[in-house]
């Protein structure tokens, strides 16, 4: 399944023009990294995956819809998958935006 190109796009134009924000394809879907980190994507399998502080995973996905990504058979802390009925509104994306985007911020460059 290809990322949901319409997500990708209201990602894009929520991070806005940061000159340190760029754009890759990464496991079918399309990553927005800050110097280098990897903050947000829209996911091949539908909906977003953000990164966010692996010691605020439980509290978020207790607190939200959001779920612990799981790769490989095991589960990933610091990585949250939100699905795309979750996303329906900027309202309800823009703060997943805000706390992957900080969240890469706090790490230093790659």
């Amino acid at each position: 399944m290809a990322y949901d190109q319409e997500l990708a796009g209201r990602i894009r134009q929520l991070i806005g023009s940061d000159p340190e924000v760029t754009e890759k394809k990464m496991f079918g879907g399309l990553a927005f990294l800050v110097r280098g980190n990897m903050a947000i994507a829209a996911s091949s399998e539908g909906g977003a995956m953000v990164r966010v502080d692996p010691e605020q995973s439980d509290a978020l996905v207790a607190t939200s819809k959001a779920t612990l990504v799981h790769m490989r058979g095991r589960d990933m802390p610091g990585w949250l998958r939100i699905s795309s009925g979750d996303l329906h509104s900027d309202e309800q994306l823009a703060p997943w935006v805000e706390i992957g985007t900080g969240s890469a911020r706090s790490l230093p460059p790659k």
